[in-house]
């Protein structure tokens, strides 16, 4: 079953475990902290969270250009995580929504600067034909990691702590056992061809490639914070001590079904996996358009896991596929910087339109967005052999 699972895969995947262990004690908590405690509003939670993944989306593609051309992909993952580790449960010391604003964009900062170089650290240290199978791997310990953290948050405020601020900082813990496995176990991996010295924006990769790139950002111009998703919950009455339980729910799907799909695509194809989860978005985002009630969510959510199964892990294995091996990292930052590049108006005007006209229509341009941009990667994206 963990064959092809190398010690670099196996270390990075519990990196992100912890990491989400930490991040997710906060993020399903965080739009209750702002509206609740801070006092802001369905518009501005979608612009922190735009903004903050705008942030880190350029950078993405800076350190990936960056990690092809120094031998030491480790030093940048590490400096990403450690950034991260320290600002993330600086949340809790937040008075205002901009100050909620300023830190998550620092905490994304180091996001941008791990990400690219990590993914190809890991496109580096498994073999071509188990890309599928490690990603989906690295994606089941992330989302175990997002199962835990809300589980731990939920025990946490029932039981020991008595306010949000106090978990926030709590949540810093689990980043020193992040900082301390990459610092120890994670090596370097010898790559072909000898990075080259000068530093500069490469150009948007050629090809099927590019296209591929595009129809994403099209793709990810529909695809808004999840936060909107925990929203929705609370619109429709849910208790704020089972949003937790529900983030928990809908990451243990995540969970169990990453591996499975990223193997799979490693037999079918990459695009024919991506096709039914956009398909599977664009279901999801329909029902919660018209969602009603608790039970409804539950469901939606325990099918919108599944999106997240198959595409997350499959997605990345399919830029490994279509790209050079030389420039690997800039390909990860190209295809990272795509999916941020969207994100602030993605979030942005689903908070705006939202906010002007109800909870029905941004999810029906969610829908609209993910239908176009499947049948666009099934006409312009040939599949892609792993």
């Amino acid at each position: 079953m963990f064959a092809g699972i190398t010690g670099n895969v196996l270390v990075l995947g519990l990196v992100s475990f912890f990491t989400d262990v930490s991040s997710e004690m906060i993020y399903p908590l965080l739009p209750v902290f702002l509206s609740s405690v801070l006092g802001a509003g369905p518009a501005f939670l979608g612009v922190i969270e735009g903004v903050a993944e705008s942030t880190a989306s350029l950078l993405k593609l800076l350190s990936g250009i960056v990690s092809d051309r120094v031998r030491a992909r480790k030093r940048l993952v590490l400096f990403g995580y450690s950034l991260s580790a320290v600002m993330r449960p600086l949340i809790g010391a937040a008075t205002s929504p901009l100050g909620v604003l300023l830190i998550r964009s620092c905490d994304r900062v180091g996001k941008g600067v791990r990400t690219s170089p990590r993914d190809a650290l890991i496109a580096d240290s498994v073999d071509p034909t188990l890309r599928g199978k490690a990603y989906g791997f690295h994606r089941s310990m992330d989302n175990a990691g997002a199962l835990i953290g809300p589980l731990l948050a939920t025990l946490l405020l029932a039981y020991f702590v008595k306010d949000l601020r106090t978990l926030f900082f709590l949540a810093g813990v689990p980043g020193i056992v992040v900082v301390l496995l990459i610092l120890f176990k994670v090596s370097e991996v010898q790559r072909k061809g000898v990075p080259q010295k000068q530093v500069r924006l490469s150009v948007l990769p050629a090809g099927a490639l590019r296209r591929y790139l595009l129809i994403l950002f099209l793709f990810t111009l529909g695809n808004s914070s999840d936060t909107f998703l925990l929203l929705k919950a609370g619109k429709l009455g849910m208790p704020v001590y089972r949003i937790p339980l529900l983030w928990a729910f809908f990451s243990a799907v995540k969970m169990v079904s990453s591996m499975p799909f990223g193997a799979l695509s490693d037999r079918v194809g990459r695009r024919s996996v991506i096709v039914a989860g956009w398909c599977v978005y664009a279901i999801c985002y329909l029902g919660f358009a018209f969602a009603t009630s608790e039970l409804h969510i539950w469901l939606l959510f325990a099918v919108y896991g599944l999106f997240y199964g198959l595409t997350e892990g499959v997605e990345k294995a399919l830029v490994a596929d279509l790209s050079d091996p030389s420039l690997r990292g800039a390909a990860f930052g190209w295809y990272n910087f795509a999916i941020g590049a969207g994100a602030l108006p993605a979030s942005a005007l689903f908070g705006l339109v939202w906010q002007q006209y109800g909870g029905v229509i941004p999810f029906l341009i969610g829908a609209a967005l993910a239908a176009v941009s499947t049948v666009l990667l099934l006409t312009l994206v040939k599949p892609a052999k792993p």
